[in-house]
C-alpha cells in the first residue's frame, strides 16, 4: 500500500521524528505542512528518528494551502481527529490515501478538517481519555490501514 501521513503544523521535533521513523517502517511518505514548530535540522528531531531519517520519502509544503494544491486530482483525504463523529473502525482506509494528523496542542484546525468533508475520524478510547501522542495516533491508523489492505 503507498500511504500518506500528513502532519498538519507538527510542533514537539521527537513526535515527527518519531512518525518519520514509522513512516519508514511502514513504507508511507511524510507530508510535513507549515508551519513548523521547529526546524527540519533539530538533532532531537533526528535523534528520535534515527538512522531512519534518511530512509524516508518526505514532501515539505510550506502551508495547508499549499499541500492542496499539490494533491494530484484522486486523492483522498482522511482526518483524525478528536472531533470526528465516526470512529477509525468505520474510515474507509485504501491505498494511496492521505491521512491528516493535526498539531500536538491545537489538533487540525477548521480549514483542514473542511477540506476532509466528511471523512473525519477519531480513534477509540475511553470517555475520561483526552488524547493519544501524535506519533501513537499515527502508529495506530497507519497500520490499522495496512492490516486491511493486507491479501488473506
Amino acid at each position: 500500500m503507498a500511504l500518506h501521513v500528513v502532519l498538519v503544523e507538527p510542533e514537539i521535533p521527537w513526535n515527527t521524528g518519531n512518525v518519520g521513523r514509522t513512516c519508514v517502517a511502514a513504507g508511507a511518505t511524510l507530508h510535513l505542512v507549515g508551519p513548523l514548530g521547529f526546524s527540519l535540522s533539530e538533532r532531537r528531531l533526528k535523534r528520535a528518528g534515527m538512522d531512519y531519517w534518511p530512509k524516508l520519502s518526505l514532501a515539505r509544503h510550506e502551508n495547508l494551502g499549499a499541500f492542496l494544491a499539490a494533491l494530484p486530482g484522486a486523492a483522498r483525504l482522511l482526518a483524525f481527529s478528536a472531533q470526528g463523529e465516526r470512529t477509525l473502525w468505520q474510515a474507509p482506509l485504501q491505498d494511496g490515501d492521505y491521512l491528516l494528523f493535526g498539531s500536538e496542542s491545537r489538533g487540525l484546525g477548521r480549514a483542514a478538517l473542511a477540506a476532509c468533508g466528511r471523512g473525519v475520524y477519531r480513534i477509540p478510547m475511553r470517555p475520561h481519555a483526552r488524547s493519544l501522542n501524535l506519533s501513537t495516533s499515527v502508529a495506530v491508523v497507519l497500520y490499522e490501514a495496512l492490516r486491511r489492505g493486507q491479501k488473506a
